[in-house]
């Protein structure tokens, strides 16, 4: 089985590429800083809290939201056990009874969200959106929808 080679990144490919890779290293690095700082939370705390607060009645199946986040049952598991150990989620059969778990935003889980998420908003303003123009936004929105899109594609091909 012979790879044919591959094409190194040319200057703006790796201009390009350094750059996002950079940006998201140390924009997700200092926002998750700056949320542990604030609240408590994990940048895996706030993810989950944030997937589960937006879904239906605030509760969503378990394997939906691994898949939402991008996550491996283990890890999801794990993740998930912690935050029922703080109160903030908990696991309740699917309804209507069928196997597996929902993962369900408690009482505390609310509060906490409400507080963390207001003060997470005004970093990524400041860190972020305020530094670019409407049209940047734009373009860095239709950017990310390609990359995403064929992401998605590609995982379900490969199911």
């Amino acid at each position: 089985m012979s790879r044919k080679p591959v094409p190194w990144l040319d200057q703006r490919e790796q201009r390009a590429w350094r750059g996002f890779h950079d940006l998201r290293t140390q924009l997700l690095s200092r926002l998750a800083r700056q949320l542990q700082q604030d609240s408590g939370l994990s940048e895996a705390d706030f993810e989950v809290l944030v997937t589960v607060s937006e879904a239906p009645a605030q509760r969503i199946r378990a394997v939906e939201l691994g898949r939402r986040l991008g996550w491996e049952k283990s890890r999801l598991s794990k993740q998930v056990t912690r935050m029922e150990a703080r109160g903030l989620v908990q696991r309740e059969d699917c309804r209507p009874p069928s196997r597996g778990a929902d993962v369900v935003l408690t009482a505390e889980g609310k509060k906490v969200i409400r507080a963390a998420a207001p003060l997470q908003v005004v970093e990524i303003r400041r860190l972020f959106i305020d530094l670019l123009t409407p049209e940047q936004l734009d373009t860095l929105a239709v950017i990310s929808q390609v990359v995403v899109d064929n992401l998605d594609r590609e995982s379900r091909d490969s199911e």
